[in-house]
């Protein structure tokens, strides 16, 4: 790839990551802002505006002409999109296990669109609009190519892969899953009613999901994979060799574990076993009750737990007990470090590879000065490698 100069060397970690067998320093998403834009890194936009929005909530000062006019120029033209995230690349260094991949969704839970709701795009979020009032006369959910926002997503995801040629990825879509899907098209408060008085009904339609989940997915996987039918997934910055999913169920924050047994862990089980390598996202404390249901699915390679809207990040000592059953069910663990300030991440993370050594750890770091980047992959290399870690976790 042109802005990424040990791509080869990158994909061993990853491959080696999914394995449980990293060897030398975890792998680490190490974006460094170029000394000549350094001056700029604490622009804020103009009041009430993000035109100047890139990556990771920074603000650069676009060049007039590539900052976004409306939300279709922000979200669905193919050429700006592509040229907006170009200028970012030219202008940072990728270190690290980190590498240029262009997100292109259309919102977290696109599948839902697929199916027949609308989108709402703002500046600053994307929401889908509940469109049914009930199950009775809706008919199965079915793979549909002449849905509307399918197409325009499949051509915007096509067009910007033809744009971005060799130089980045573009990411697969956060399609989203099970019930998650189904909450967004029939709105939250009403699926529960509906889990309580039909769940025949939330079953069968959850496993109408799961059933054409892949015919998305590998419309959009034939799209973006490399030579080596490998994928990048959007947000969580990962690669794999093969097809690379992120799985979650954020509904189950309001789920009893009996019922997240009952509706979800099988849908998950069979979307796991039908992809390579599976990261779990798990988000916010009231979802943590299910850690041994989704301990219990083979196919899931990694857990990512988010502590919630402005919490703390995913070091803090109180998450070890996440940590050590995803560790204990040999699961590999991906960690976003922010808390604090450079020296804190430093600190904090000293820690957490003491405790699970350097072999199936992932650290997501926010964008940083290049001066800090070396520092922090200096200590790296010094201290973090090849660490067994404290904690008797599964090796692959």
């Amino acid at each position: 790839m042109m802005y990424k100069e040990n791509w080869e060397e990158t994909k061993v970690k990853f491959k080696n990551y999914w394995k449980h067998q990293n060897t030398g320093r975890p792998l680490m998403c190490v974006i460094a802002r170029k000394p000549e834009i350094e001056h700029l890194s604490d622009n804020r936009p103009v009041e009430g505006g993000y035109s100047d929005v890139i990556c990771q909530g920074k603000y650069y000062g676009l060049p007039e002409e590539l900052k976004w006019k409306d939300m279709e120029d922000k979200y669905q033209n193919a050429e700006r999109i592509v040229a907006r995230y170009r200028h970012f690349c030219e202008n940072h260094i990728f270190l690290g296990e980190s590498f240029p991949n262009l997100n292109v969704d259309f919102g977290p839970g696109s599948l839902a669109a697929y199916l027949g709701s609308d989108i709402g795009f703002k500046e600053d979020t994307v929401w889908f609009k509940s469109c049914l009032d009930g199950w009775e006369d809706v008919p199965p959910f079915k793979f549909d190519p002449e849905n509307g926002w399918y197409k325009k997503h499949i051509e915007l995801v096509k067009e910007c892969r033809r744009l971005a040629g060799d130089d980045f990825y573009v990411d697969m879509p956060d399609l989203m899953e099970n019930v998650d899907v189904l909450a967004s098209l029939r709105g939250a408060q009403d699926m529960l009613y509906d889990m309580i008085d039909d769940p025949e009904i939330i079953e069968e339609r959850v496993k109408e999901i799961t059933a054409l989940y892949y015919d998305y997915f590998d419309s959009f996987y034939n799209v973006i994979k490399d030579n080596e039918g490998g994928n990048a997934y959007t947000v969580f910055q990962i690669w794999g060799p093969g097809r690379t999913v992120k799985l979650q169920c954020d509904f189950s924050a309001m789920m009893s574990p009996a019922n997240f047994r009952d509706f979800v862990q099988d849908s998950l089980r069979q979307q796991a076993e039908k992809a390579d390598c599976v990261l779990y996202h798990l988000d916010g404390p009231d979802a943590i009750k299910h850690m041994d249901a989704l301990m219990e699915i083979d196919g899931i390679d990694a857990l990512q737990w988010t502590s919630g809207d402005a919490g703390p990040d995913g070091t803090l000592e109180d998450w070890y007990g996440i940590y050590d059953k995803a560790r204990a069910a040999g699961k590999s663990l991906w960690v976003k470090v922010y808390s604090g300030d450079f020296e804190d991440w430093i600190r904090n993370v000293d820690r957490l590879v003491e405790r699970y050594g350097s072999h199936s750890l992932f650290l997501f770091f926010p964008e940083m000065s290049l001066e800090q980047a070396n520092t922090l992959l200096d200590h790296a290399e010094k201290h973090w490698s090849d660490v067994e870690g404290t904690f008797p976790g599964k090796r692959g």
